[in-house]
């Protein structure tokens, strides 16, 4: 994986602990100077990143100790995030959205912000393509009781950050990342293994755009590219809406796993994204999602290929 459109900058990254922003800093770090900003409470996880030529320092976000950084980066990619696995919205506040201000104050030199939102700030519509213009909402709650809501509270904090700054920022609202290191249909294949039926929404299809790490990581510097004051704001997505149900099966198919899925309400609905204004901006993605998805299962499970 290469980003051969970014090279001899210096970067700040945060959220590199995680399962997209890892790869992206492997990536980046091969021609660049990248600074990771974590709590790097896994000894094993600086390790990790130092071997990869990343330069670790230990920040809590939220916590606003920011003065150990420098302030003389080219550009910042914000991929930190807290899920919110309890109800906690003060907490997750302050780590979703007011820490994007605080470092985007820090950081006020910068060409450019790439700040990661996600496609669950959408309104749920059923299997509606959604525009950076739909309706936003809050479609995570039934299994991340904070999340949307913090991920909008996060992107008004940036767009206010960015205009108060004149910092050129991009707000790229990330659908369903996966690859070697990891993501949803990664835990869909282990619940497979595990003989449990992976939960799709009741109002079948349940539609989505998953995007390969290698995409992710070609895309970030035309990303930057993009970033205007205002902001920009992109839905980040693979070209092809690809149903749990289809690529339970087709995971299926890859191992001899049974990738029976069980219907309810209790799960997310449909987020599918409509892709134009990414496309124009960044363009197409190259990894079909069928070869992702064998090249996650060779990574992770090489003894469950059945060819």
């Amino acid at each position: 994986m290469a980003v051969a459109e970014l090279a001899g900058a210096k970067i700040l990254m945060t959220g590199t602990t995680g399962q997209v922003g890892f790869p992206l800093a492997v990536a980046l770090a091969r021609d660049n100077e990248v600074w990771a900003a974590a709590r790097f409470s896994d000894p094993s996880s600086r390790e990790r990143h130092e071997a990869a030529g990343v330069r670790c320092v230990t920040v809590d976000l939220a916590a606003d100790d920011l003065g150990v950084l420098p302030d003389d980066f080219d550009y910042v990619l914000h991929f930190a995030v807290s899920h919110g696995g309890v109800a906690d919205f003060d907490r997750d506040l302050a780590l979703n959205a007011e820490s994007s201000g605080l470092l985007m104050h820090h950081a006020r030199k910068a060409k450019a912000f790439l700040h990661c939102s996600s496609t669950a700030v959408y309104a749920p519509n059923g299997h509606t393509q959604l525009q950076e213009t739909d309706p936003l909402g809050d479609n995570h709650r039934v299994i991340l009781p904070t999340y949307s809501l913090c991920k909008i509270a996060g992107e008004a904090v940036v767009r206010t950050a960015a205009r108060q700054l004149d910092l050129p920022t991009t707000i790229a609202r990330l659908n369903v990342p996966y690859g070697d290191n990891g993501g949803w249909p990664a835990f869909h294949l282990e619940m497979m293994l595990a003989g449990q039926p992976v939960p799709v929404h009741s109002d079948a299809p349940s539609l989505y755009n998953p995007i390969h790490d290698d995409d992710i990581a070609a895309q970030v510097p035309k990303l930057l590219a993009a970033a205007r004051v205002p902001a920009t704001i992109v839905n980040w997505g693979g070209n092809d809406a690809v149903s749990i149900e289809e690529w339970c099966a087709y995971l299926g198919e890859l191992t001899g796993l049974d990738g029976k899925t069980v219907e309810t309400d209790q799960t997310l609905e449909s987020v599918t994204i409509d892709t134009t204004r990414m496309h124009e901006l960044v363009g197409k993605t190259t990894v079909d999602w069928r070869d992702g998805f064998r090249r996650m299962v060779e990574a992770r499970h090489p003894e469950l290929l059945t060819a």
